[in-house]
């Protein structure tokens, strides 16, 4: 009955397609006639204006009665995320690019990067390491750059105990591990006479402790 009343045979259609936005594909509406944008989630939906199945959307009717009008939803309620406008199921796992690899959690994600955060200190062998962007790469590499010797020699920073300057790098000094009294915190550092990374403590106290309450008598 439906069909028989928003379905008009023959098929009339515009000659260019619509342009659709980015992640949502061309589609036949509910009548399998012309090509429509697929909706995305949350869009408003109906017979003719279908939903992006691909994505596992289907029209949901449930909030119609409310006055709001269907809208696109996963089936059996299932939650997801939209990422770039393209959408993923609960539990996905999916790169938006090569430098992340994330997974869709409960509506939203969770990322973890892909290319190795390490530090390279100088030596013997490359005095200036320099981490650049390599065509064709995801991931940036270290190279060794070359400098002029008479730059290393008047440079005054060379160790007596190294034939090349040390690069100094360390992290920020943690939280104290107490919040109250006496405690320690950390960092890693190359600040040494090896220019060697180390973890580093230094004595802490964030403020005094409270004076514990006298006991009561009994």
């Amino acid at each position: 009955q439906v069909c028989a009343q928003l379905c008009r045979r023959p098929c009339y259609c515009p000659w260019v397609p619509p342009r659709c936005p980015r992640g949502s594909p061309l589609v036949l509406d509910g009548c399998g006639c012309c090509k429509i944008c697929a909706r995305r989630l949350g869009e408003p939906c109906d017979y003719l204006h279908v939903c992006d199945q691909s994505q596992g959307l289907v029209c949901d009717y449930s909030t119609a009665p409310t006055g709001t009008g269907a809208t696109c939803n996963f089936e059996d309620s299932e939650e997801g995320c939209e990422v770039n406008g393209r959408l993923y199921r609960d539990g996905e796992v999916f790169q938006p690019s090569c430098k992340l690899q994330c997974r869709c959690l409960d509506g939203g994600f969770t990322c973890i990067p892909l290319c190795q955060e390490d530090v390279r200190l100088p030596t013997a062998d490359c005095p200036f390491p320099r981490r650049v962007e390599i065509p064709g790469k995801c991931c940036p590499e270290w190279i060794c750059e070359a400098r002029d010797r008479h730059l290393l020699r008047d440079a005054g920073a060379v160790s007596p105990l190294l034939p090349y300057p040390c690069q100094e790098w360390g992290t920020e000094w943690s939280a104290c591990s107490v919040t109250c009294g006496v405690g320690f915190s950390t960092r890693v550092s190359n600040q040494n006479r090896y220019c060697r990374l180390e973890t580093q403590r230094r004595l802490c106290m964030a403020r005094p402790c409270p004076a514990l309450p006298a006991a009561s008598p009994a």
